[in-house]
């Protein structure tokens, strides 16, 4: 027979009972730990990590009360509240089972035992201890993807009174369960906020799920939020949990949730209404317990005005509004925000990047950014990688704002040396190093671009 691996011990103050269990289990488990001084529990789980600890109720000859186990059970429990302890004793009732695991004990025996209830009753306890490190593993894993994938959002920069304001409102509410509608411009960061509010919330142990709205067709809408049971459709092979019942417990950030259907929002609505959802084929419901975080880019009022958005579903999504400025009204933020890229992806691509220049800085405040911040740390993060400088120039940003644009070209200042530069280096890159094309664009003789790019270095 083989054995199970396992950690057992047994705490009795009657060597006799402690032999029977002794060598009856070390037939079936690996290891079987005893003891008869209840005083050293403290340094044996210290010492040790046991699956299933085994707890006689009395320790003195004429008590019988099971006092002393229920003192040493919530000791047991102090000392690690994942364990699993099973009461043991020769006067037990129905009240003394009961009260036993009202504070804490897995199961009760009574001794003289049965060899087949015995192990039966300490294999479904080695089960649930498994279980339970599973648990713990997996929250554990849990917390650590978190904070891995939230590292990458855990920067929110800003020190213009807009952004202020939006700091605020995210301390007033994130330890609040308060559904939160954020609104802003493509690129504004309403996932960064959405994240910040899990973080500093109640729930900032649990999962944080973002669902894209405007990724999920009408067909899919239902099984991929809602879920569904085996054989629900000709391709539902097993059961499948929807977000909303993954995210049970944390937070669900629906992003871009103007771009629902009406039949969609209204099936959301419902969910939203009873904390219930109904897997597709399933007969009964299953409750839910989320956080709804909502985002879209579009103005909200427009789409309920033209019809194509639930006035009563607002109502619901949006206890508190956090409304996020596009970057062009906080311009003071800009050159915070270049550092922090810009040092970012020095790091990221082994990148000796000491500075950006004044001139450069300037070039940057001035572009309206109609991509917001993903367009600015996308911008950063080019520059970085192209640039063969030190210190990055106004050349290193090649910026497409119309306002900012002309030919093709960008300019900020009126130096003949830095204007001239910037055109020929451009159209080399345009041309693909082609001299004769790149004379010809200009006007000027192949002889004549040989010289300016020796004399610019290109």
């Amino acid at each position: 027979m083989k054995k199970r691996s396992g950690k057992i011990l047994i705490i009795d103050d009657r060597e006799d009972i402690l032999i029977a269990a002794r060598i009856f289990l070390k037939q079936h488990f690996t290891l079987v730990g005893t003891e008869t001084n209840p005083n050293l529990i403290p340094s044996l789980l210290h010492n040790e990590n046991f699956d299933v600890i085994l707890l006689d109720m009395n320790f003195t000859r004429d008590m019988t009360s099971g006092s002393e186990g229920f003192f040493w059970l919530d000791k047991i429990l102090e000392i690690d509240p994942s364990a699993v302890v099973i009461l043991i004793t020769a006067f037990g009732d129905i009240n003394t089972a009961v009260k036993a695991i009202k504070e804490g004990a897995t199961d009760f025996i009574l001794k003289p035992w049965e060899n087949e209830k015995f192990l039966a009753t300490i294999s479904s306890a080695m089960n649930l201890r498994q279980s339970r490190n599973e648990v713990t593993k997996l929250k554990s894993r849990q917390r650590q993807l978190s904070a891995d994938i939230d590292k990458a959002y855990h920067h929110m920069i800003g020190v213009s009174d807009s952004m202020k304001n939006v700091f605020n409102i995210i301390d007033k509410v994130a330890g609040t369960d308060a559904n939160v509608f954020i609104l802003g411009e493509n690129g504004t960061g309403k996932e960064l906020v959405a994240r910040a509010l899990h973080r500093q919330s109640l729930r900032s142990d649990e999962c944080f799920m973002a669902i894209d709205m405007g990724a999920i067709t009408d067909t899919l809408f239902e099984s991929e939020l809602f879920g569904y049971m085996k054989g629900a459709f000709t391709d539902a092979k097993e059961n499948h949990p929807g977000r909303f019942e993954v995210a049970t417990g944390g937070t669900l950030f629906l992003d871009e949730i103007a771009n629902l259907s009406m039949d969609m929002q209204s099936k959301l609505l419902r969910v939203l209404e009873t904390r219930k959802v109904m897997r597709l084929g399933a007969s009964k419901p299953t409750d839910i317990d989320i956080r709804l975080i909502c985002a879209t880019n579009i103005d909200i009022h427009e789409v309920i005005k033209n019809g194509q958005f639930r006035q009563d579903l607002l109502y619901r999504i949006n206890t508190v509004e956090i409304i996020l400025p596009p970057l062009r009204d906080r311009k003071e933020d800009i050159p915070l925000l270049v550092d922090h890229f810009v040092k970012k992806s020095s790091v990221k691509y082994k990148k000796n990047i000491k500075r950006v220049s004044t001139l450069a800085h300037k070039k940057l405040e001035k572009y309206q950014w109609p991509g917001n911040i993903r367009e600015l740390q996308h911008s950063m993060e080019r520059a970085v990688i192209l640039t063969e400088n030190d210190v990055l120039q106004p050349s290193d940003f090649i910026l497409t704002d119309s306002a900012m644009e002309s030919n093709g070209f960008v300019f900020d200042t009126y130096d003949l040396e830095y204007v001239e530069k910037t055109i020929i280096r451009k159209l080399m890159h345009e041309n693909d190093g082609n001299v004769t094309h790149v004379a010809k664009q200009l006007g000027i003789t192949r002889t004549s671009l040989y010289r300016r790019l020796e004399k610019h270095g290109i």
